[in-house]
């Protein structure tokens, strides 16, 4: 007896190091603690700002004491941010704990209780760029979203939805909004949307492709515009005949017959198994609430759906925010970095209480299958889907994609996802316009203005 409960006592003395350790701050900042709203008693809620001191939101208070949280950038960052009525969101949830703490000096706070003054909070300073931000809004012209993200270190530049709400006025027009089911308004579409990928999902046929053949080299096929198999066919966008293509001229027409024979080429369970490495099915190391991609394949999968899935079809689904992040594996040699929003957290004076670290989250591909991939996806701009894009002041790589979706009467959404300053990545963006038609119709003109106002800020 006296053993076990010695085990027991080390055993809740190891646990509370742990807790203390690894779970405390997850305990402290999860929007379903309570006792958080007992600080707003004692601390007038800190500032959200951009990477360059822009606010994002804010706490004003009246002569009467009274106090309303303010968004000047109102729709434009109003997802990411987040809103404060009837409950939280975005940044404002997952923040809440850090912008009711107080790192004020001490003897300033120490005062000011004994007047029964709040103090002020801490400020949280993010990596997302104001105009960048307005740049991507503006282009974003119908239903959808935007990521931008830089690959070597993680940061979130951008992130847009639409349709968006006004923060300052939600209150007002809550039981308008929730009720109204066919927008899905506070649906944070980066983060949490889930669409086909069409053929932005080709980049992952590609790396199962040249995982289970070694190579992409003679590799041939003749498109006629369609191709059938298991009583399904399949035909090229707008039924276009490409012809004799490489394994490149394939991937820069986006040609779904020669994707589709190439799907019936793999090994169901190994493709699946390259769709997991690329953290389909998985879960993500994201900081707002997020959907889990989805895809299912495998060695008894039916020509038809086995077709449908290697072009982005059937029943494989994505975010955007998770395509930015394998564009981002692409383009950083393989290694994907943890995705992050927050850059640092500072005191009301400005000192900075907590810095971000940028760490790798893990390796996704190997270099030399990035740089395979890199070269494929240079060749859509060059040569492919995606030429508007060669009048970017650096070379662009990038995949677009149209996905059919739900009513087949209607447009296809339109995708793209890519990088930019190839040979040194800078950023990379992701694009999903929504019933806008092919990728070269609607994404890529988008993410032309992203880029070009990224270089030309």
């Amino acid at each position: 007896m006296a053993y076990l409960f010695v085990g027991i006592f080390l055993s809740l003395i190891g646990y509370m190091a742990y807790f203390n350790l690894k779970l405390k701050d997850d305990v402290i900042n999860s929007p379903y603690n309570s006792r958080q709203n007992a600080y707003e008693e004692r601390i007038v809620r800190g500032d959200i700002r951009s990477n360059d001191g822009t606010v994002l939101a804010q706490t004003q208070t009246d002569a009467e004491g009274n106090e309303t949280r303010v968004y000047p950038m109102g729709n434009v960052f109003a997802h990411v941010v987040g809103y404060m009525a009837s409950g939280k969101s975005g940044l404002e949830s997952s923040e809440n704990y850090t912008l009711l703490t107080s790192h004020a000096n001490p003897v300033e706070k120490v005062t000011n209780e004994f007047k029964e003054v709040k103090n002020q909070g801490d400020n949280v300073i993010t990596t997302l760029d104001a105009n960048l931000q307005q740049v991507a809004y503006d282009a974003l012209q119908t239903n959808g979203a935007v990521v931008v993200m830089e690959p070597d270190t993680g940061k979130i530049l951008a992130c847009v939805s639409k349709p968006d709400f006004d923060p300052n006025t939600l209150a007002e027009q809550w039981d308008a909004i929730v009720n109204d089911s066919e927008n899905s308004s506070l649906l944070n579409r980066a983060f949490q949307g889930l669409y086909p990928p069409g053929s932005t999902f080709k980049i992952v046929t590609t790396l199962a492709y040249l995982r289970q053949f070694g190579t992409l080299d003679g590799f041939s096929f003749d498109c006629e515009g369609e191709l059938t198999a298991g009583g399904y066919t399949i035909h090229c966008y707008n039924s276009n005949v490409h012809g004799h293509e490489d394994f490149a001229a394939a991937f820069a027409n986006s040609c779904n017959t020669a994707f589709s024979q190439i799907g019936l080429s793999l090994n169901g369970n190994q493709f699946a198994q390259t769709a997991e490495d690329l953290l389909f099915n998985k879960e993500l190391p994201l900081e707002l609430p997020y959907s889990k991609s989805s895809f299912t394949l495998n060695d008894s999968t039916a020509d038809a759906l086995t077709m449908q899935t290697s072009i982005g079809q059937g029943d494989t689904l994505a975010t955007p925010m998770h395509m930015a992040m394998i564009a981002s594996a692409v383009a950083n040699d393989g290694v994907l970095m943890t995705p992050y929003l927050v850059d640092r957290v500072e005191s009301y004076t400005g000192t900075v209480v907590r810095q971000t670290k940028q760490q790798e989250y893990d390796t996704l591909m190997t270099a030399a299958e990035a740089q395979t991939l890199t070269q494929l996806m240079r060749g859509v701009v060059e040569n492919g889907t995606a030429k508007p894009l060669q009048e970017v002041p650096v070379p662009v790589a990038g995949k677009t994609g149209s996905a059919e979706h739900g009513d087949l009467s209607e447009p296809a959404h339109s995708w793209f996802v890519g990088f930019s300053n190839v040979d040194n990545p800078d950023i990379v963006v992701c694009v999903i316009a929504e019933k806008a038609g092919s990728g070269s119709e609607a994404a890529v003109p988008i993410a032309k203005k992203i880029f070009n106002a990224y270089y030309n800020n």
